[in-house]
């Protein structure tokens, strides 16, 4: 029977699973105890309670791992607390490397562990035997153990959260529905239940595998699926204990633990069936799904090699249960974009019971401060997109991001499902020429081109891959001649009214009041004085502004732009990211390519670098703009849709004699990171200051009226050196490949990980960016009294290190 709901609260929660439940427990836990959390049913009814419980701390990247880690030592103190226990039990996991490949990608993940503070090592096939008496380990090469990981009880961990928020004053109803969420003039005012209109300003949507229709209902986008996710359960199975650890084999796609004197397998195939697409049954509450034995058979007899008793066992269960999985295999958590006071922490991919104690500690900490407290950018919705919340969509994405987890991490992984959504204008003239596209945004983008009689497709490896020699050429084409980078998937923004210079040199820490046609480099900095974005601005007329930034942070910089609008601003903001688009012209032949197109003056004293100026080209008017990403001289070629295959085709017919050389965007991270250039949410973000990343050059302390985060900079940038600055780094030896996250070593001892990397031709060796944290300032005597090296599966590699560019320090060749 429906309890009665107050009529109104500070927070309302939609949901009773342990996301839910953990939020509610947080926010208590930060002084709001005026909480309700609405269960259409009964708590954990939806996908909390078929969980696995397993705590494997070691993630992606290092605010990930802080929520796994935050999560376990939770679910360790809750019962002290609550009185209701968790079943937590700290027994340790194993992967197991079965190929080469599994095994270079542990030993990095081990790196990696280190670095994120996650103790791990490397055991031998023995030693998994050891640990996992009854498993077959004849093709093992070699076990990484987590000593620390362990595995909680879903329900009862649950139960747990839901009773520590109850003491703390929160409100847990179950079976009242929420029906709608009502909204006024953009913001949330309550919700509409079962059992009668809530009041509150703040909403969370923790609906699971139901939040994305309860969503829409708002017109909030939330990309989520279910998909049928399977485990089996044996009948008793001899040497099944719950000391055992947790056995992970990736290679089979498998995770194995003891349950209760039997064996549990769990299943993540690389090819999932997505579930419910018509919607999800009203009734639906502590339901499984009837197992397609045809389709997985294949994958349990594979995953039953690894414990082969398993096929003299009984088969006490063979479950299918839904869970949802996003377009990219990250949780979706912040803010919704489109209505004030709507909060989302759904799509946990599986990884709900992990995530859930750091992931409510997270969301109430955004709702109590604004802002989340970490740069979670990676499972921020705002980094969603509007195409991926379309049905067949998220149906063909979910066919693969299920297994995703349990798949090789290759260095440079394209998506497979649900591709060719956005195809540029020349989409057909590149392929034409080679090109082995890429996904970006959901554009179809050339990440690098084939020679003739090569097929334009990746063959993975975490050594040079099979592209290698083609970036080569590209990369020394730009720094020796001349290359052509089609770059019309950016996002390309006007920002226009009286009031446009006001509003955005409150926003940008440049100085954006300059003669038109002039651009600026800035960032947009919070109240914290960290990086939410990182772009150009160029000032097209006195009320006219073009805001150019990378396609993926196009949502986040859109809804950054609206958030700081207030109601007597009077600016309009209009996505023209499809109306122009944009060749990148670059090299020190650029000038003399681009002057056999025009009758412009391109010199260096009538065409400054950053600055913009209308030219005609051939029959056509295009908005060139002199700056670079790649550190040589250039030109971005903003051109009206209608042109640009004209423009295209007049340049690459011109540029042939020249030499000139198509390019793609691994080319294009090469060159930017022998440069030392940074790029938004790798090498700076909502983590990191322009003090620490080495950009305060762009804020302007002296400008009217000050910017956003302003004072928090001054105080940085006043307390001296920092003690974590980023760093360029080039390794000694040629043969080794560096990507990100690996591990920085000063003297032998770790020091920190890269934020990127990338083979640099023209240096000769693999570059990477990292953070360097020390006990003193980092000045470049510190970093010239040290020996660094840097940490690739296991082994170290030495390496020397500079504050400044390593490829033309005071950049010359830019502004020649």
């Amino acid at each position: 029977m429906a309890s009665t709901p107050p009529t109104s609260a500070q927070v309302v929660i939609i949901g009773g699973g342990i996301i839910g439940c953990s939020v509610a427990y947080h926010l208590t836990k930060r002084g709001i105890s005026d909480v309700v959390l609405l269960e259409r049913k009964q708590l954990t009814c939806g996908t909390t309670w078929h969980a696995a419980g397993l705590i494997t701390t070691l993630r992606a990247t290092d605010n990930q791992t802080r929520l796994a880690k935050y999560s376990r030592d939770l679910y360790r103190s809750l019962a002290a607390e609550t009185g209701q226990e968790t079943g937590f039990m700290q027994i340790g996991s194993v992967q197991i490397a079965s190929t080469e490949a599994w095994l270079e990608e542990m030993r990095r993940g081990c790196d990696l562990a280190a670095s994120f503070g996650v103790e791990s090592r490397e055991i031998t096939p023995g030693e998994i035997q050891d640990l996992w008496p009854v498993a077959d380990v004849s093709d093992a090469i070699a076990g990484f153990y987590f000593p620390e990981d362990g595995r909680a009880n879903p329900t009862d961990t649950t139960q747990a959260l839901a009773r520590g928020a109850r003491m703390g004053g929160a409100t847990i109803l179950e079976n009242v529905q929420v029906l709608d969420v009502v909204i006024e003039n953009g913001k949330v005012v309550g919700v509409q239940t079962s059992a009668g209109d809530v009041r509150s300003s703040t909403v969370v949507n923790c609906a699971g595998m139901w939040a994305r229709e309860l969503g829409k209902k708002s017109g909030v986008s939330i990309p989520l699926h279910p998909a049928e996710h399977y485990y089996l359960i044996t009948e008793s199975l001899e040497g099944m204990h719950p000391g055992l650890p947790i056995l992970r084999d990736p290679g089979n796609q498998a995770y194995y633990r003891e349950e209760a004197g039997k064996l549990m397998l769990g299943l993540f195939e690389d090819t999932a069936a997505p579930w419910a697409r018509d919607g999800i049954p009203e009734h639906f509450c502590f339901d499984d799904l009837p197992p397609d034995w045809e389709r997985m058979t294949p994958y349990l007899e594979r995953a039953m090699k690894r414990v082969p008793s398993m096929e003299q066992a009984g088969i006490q269960l063979f479950f299918c249960g839904p869970e949802s999985f996003t377009p990219d295999h990250n949780y979706l958590m912040g803010k919704a974009p489109e209505v004030d006071g709507y909060y989302v922490a759904a799509g946990f991919n599986s990884l709900g019971i992990l995530s859930a104690g750091g992931a409510g500690k997270v969301m109430a900490d955004w709702i109590v401060d604004g802002h989340s407290g970490a740069d979670f950018y990676d499972t921020d919705l705002r980094r969603m997109q509007d195409f991926q919340d379309n049905d067949r969509y998220l149906h063909d994405r979910t066919v693969e991001s299920l297994g995703v987890g349990y798949q090789n991490h290759w260095p440079f992984r394209q998506w497979s499902t649900a591709r060719d959504v956005k195809r540029l204008l020349l989409h057909d003239r590149l392929l034409a020429a080679g090109a082995c596209m890429g996904e970006g945004a959901g554009w179809e983008r050339p990440n690098w081109y084939a020679q003739p009689g090569q097929e334009p497709v990746y063959q993975y490896s975490f050594g040079p891959q099979n592209w290698f020699d083609n970036v080569r050429r590209e990369h020394m084409a730009v720094r020796e001649n001349v290359g052509l980078f089609e770059q019309s998937s950016f996002s390309k923004l006007l920002v226009q009214g009286r009031d446009a210079t006001r509003f955005l040199n409150w926003i940008c820490t440049a100085n954006v009041d300059v003669p038109v046609g002039k651009a600026v480099y800035t960032q947009w900095l919070n109240d914290r004085g960290t990086i939410e974005a990182d772009l150009t601005v160029t000032r097209m007329r006195k009320d006219r502004y073009l805001i150019v930034t990378a396609g993926f942070t196009h949502r986040h910089v859109v809804s950054w732009l609206e958030e700081h609008l207030t109601a007597d601003d009077f600016v309009t903001i209009t996505d023209i990211t499809t109306t122009l688009g944009m060749l990148n012209l670059q090299g020190p032949r650029s000038r003399e390519l681009l002057g056999l197109l025009t009758d412009s003056d391109l010199s260096n004293e009538a065409f400054p670098f950053a600055t913009m100026q209308s030219i005609d080209t051939g029959y056509w008017r295009v908005h060139a703009l002199r700056i670079t990403y790649m550190g040589e001289l250039g030109w971005e070629l903003y051109v009206p849709s209608e042109h640009l295959a004209q423009v295209y085709d007049l340049l690459v017919d011109r540029g042939e004699h020249l030499g000139l050389t198509l390019c793609g965007y691994h080319a294009l991270n090469s060159l930017r990171i022998e440069k030392a250039y940074r790029e938004w949410a790798h090498d700076i973000g909502s983590d990191d200051s322009p003090v620490e990343a080495g950009l305060t050059f762009t804020a302007d302390f002296e400008k009217p009226n000050g910017f956003l985060g302003q004072r928090v900079l001054h105080e940085k940038k006043a307390a001296g050196v920092p003690r974590r600055r980023l760093i360029q780094f080039l390794l000694e030896d040629p043969k080794i490949m560096l990507y990100h996250n690996e591990t920085i070593l000063a003297d032998g001892a770790p020091v920190g990980y890269l934020s990127s990397g990338m083979y640099g031709y023209y240096l000769g060796a693999a570059v990477g960016l990292g953070y360097v944290s020390a006990a003193e300032p980092v000045t470049p005597q510190w970093l010239g009294e040290r020996e660094f090296s840097i940490r690739v599966a296991g082994t170290d590699h030495r390496a020397r290190a500079s504050l400044t560019p390593m490829y033309d320090p005071k950049s010359e060749r830019v502004k020649v």
